[in-house]
């Protein structure tokens, strides 16, 4: 039975027989045509977590993101609402918008012929386009990627029939945390980005989402993470149990790297989220990190099979941003975590490729949760994205 954050258990659950579960085979993270199913099958089928919806504060900002093997570019229309397309124009395929971000006054316009779209990407002006009195200005239009806000951010689908977004992504905070009220009490979307850190990791992007679920490494590559959060140590991440949140140690005053004071409650948290930390995996690709004072979020694009870009955000009240006070030590801490986790992905990618590692590894009692990942995976792969 699902529990809320106050009422998670304080232990773990008896670990499931056999006590060693066999892992994904070392190719699953190698082989560039298990990696190009995996974006058709997984990244363009089910709901991707693009930009965060203050990066494109006006009317006619934009900005391209990778999601599988297509360019997205995401604007806000001239009434100020999200909208997203594919990056290309319909005329003769060229990359619509170059740049990874910038800005329009009013219209897109390819750099190839000056074919020029509205902001709701109705074609509405071309070269000799008055000769042309047969062709369909909206049917030539760009093609639209439906678009979702949530926590702050648009997350896009490139599904011709996308899955429910309350279900496969809303759904994923429910079943994490016990109900969606754990997460909204956050109030994520009302928050200002304090520092942004882009990762380029030489990693599959597998090896990230399984290192992130667990914590049987926290006692080796973390000590400042076990300093604050000391059940850590213990080898049993919070993801291990549904609603279950770390609780701070008794001498920690704040999620910060030497456990110093951070910036008092968000509005929004309940007692008994309070001195706790919770981390939620929205699949494919999103890390969610909620402490008293702030969120964390991480946003990966998997660009090959060996390499995945990582966009990191530390998001705090939007006053605290404005006076301008210092939050490198809550910085500091999670940025030492993802760099230290990011290193030991790694120093594992090349082993994938070894014969010692070709039917796989195992994972131990604390890690059989990130089994359930692995059949997910290969599942999408087989089948096709759940629900998608």
């Amino acid at each position: 039975m699902p529990t809320t954050p106050a009422d998670g258990p304080s232990t773990p659950p008896a670990p499931a027989a056999p006590s060693l579960i066999a892992t994904l085979p070392g190719r699953a993270y190698t082989d560039p045509e298990l990696f190009r199913r995996e974006q058709e099958l997984i990244f363009e089928r089910l709901w991707f977590c693009a930009v965060r919806g203050a990066d494109l504060a006006r009317p006619g900002a934009f900005r391209t993101v990778r999601v599988g093997r297509e360019s997205v570019l995401i604007t806000r229309n001239r009434a100020g609402a999200l909208r997203a397309f594919l990056n290309i124009c319909r005329h003769r395929g060229a990359q619509l918008c170059t740049e990874e971000s910038g800005a329009v006054r009013r219209n897109l316009q390819c750099p190839y012929h000056a074919w020029t779209y509205d902001l709701d990407g109705r074609l509405v002006a071309a070269p000799n386009l008055q000769q042309m009195p047969d062709l369909d200005r909206t049917g030539r239009g760009l093609v639209a990627v439906p678009v979702r806000e949530w926590l702050g951010y648009a997350w896009v689908c490139l599904a011709d029939e996308p899955p429910s977004f309350e279900d496969t992504v809303i759904g994923a905070a429910v079943e994490r945390l016990g109900d969606v009220a754990a997460i909204d009490r956050y109030r994520t979307e009302t928050l200002a980005l304090g520092r942004r850190i882009r990762y380029d990791v030489r990693a599959n992007w597998k090896l990230l989402v399984e290192n992130f679920m667990e914590c049987y490494h926290c006692a080796t590559i973390h000590p400042e993470l076990t300093d604050v959060l000391p059940e850590f140590a213990e080898g049993f991440a919070a993801q291990y149990y549904v609603g279950h949140g770390a609780e701070f140690a008794a001498e920690a005053r704040g999620f910060t790297v030497d456990g110093s004071a951070g910036f008092g409650r968000l509005p929004g948290i309940d007692d008994g989220q309070d001195r706790r930390y919770y981390a939620v995996t929205v699949r494919p690709q999103v890390f969610v990190n909620l402490v008293p004072d702030h969120v964390i979020l991480h946003r990966m694009f998997p660009l090959a099979a060996d390499r995945t870009v990582v966009e990191c955000d530390w998001l705090y009240l939007p006053e605290v941003v404005a006076s301008g006070a210092d939050t490198g030590k809550s910085v500091e801490l999670f940025h030492r975590v993802n760099t230290q986790d990011f290193d030991a992905c790694e120093r594992t990618q090349p082993a994938m490729d070894s014969r010692a590692y070709r039917d796989g590894g195992v994972l131990v009692p604390s890690e059989h949760h990130i089994g359930a990942f692995h059949a997910w995976v290969a599942a999408c792969v087989r089948e096709g994205a759940p629900g998608a």
